[in-house]
């Protein structure tokens, strides 16, 4: 299956964090799946940790580099992805999330996620774990 990973499931992936559930961890690490990560994700961690949020003090220059070597697929912004969000209710507010859902709608490829907000697109490809 392919999975587009959001942002925080990519942190806390990458720094082994308690708050990645035993299910996310499991997908993650089944290698029958093929994980994507999107550069809206790098695009939110550099702009959040500049803003001093505790969540996001990593260096996305770092995690970039980890993820791809450890073989997820980089997905790059397209006009498809914005026009995905346009189409989109508005549920949540978070423009990368939206972005991120935009983007599994575009591609067919499933949004694995741990974001109550994003579950509620329950006609869009999201998986909460």
């Amino acid at each position: 299956m392919k999975l587009l990973l959001d942002t925080h499931l990519l942190i806390w992936a990458a720094v082994d964090d308690p708050d990645l559930s035993d299910e996310a961890r499991a997908v993650i690490e089944d290698t029958d799946n093929t994980l994507y990560f999107s550069v809206a994700s790098m695009w939110e961690i550099v702009i959040k940790s500049a803003l001093g949020r505790d969540d996001f003090q990593l260096d996305a220059r770092v995690l970039r580099r980890s993820l791809l070597d450890a073989g997820y697929e980089e997905l790059s912004i397209e006009a498809q992805h914005a026009f995905e969000v346009a189409s989109l209710p508005p549920l949540h507010k978070d423009p990368f999330d939206r972005l991120l859902i935009g983007q599994a709608i575009a591609e067919g490829i499933v949004l694995l996620t741990h974001d109550e907000q994003v579950r509620r697109y329950d006609f869009a490809p999201v998986r909460y774990v």
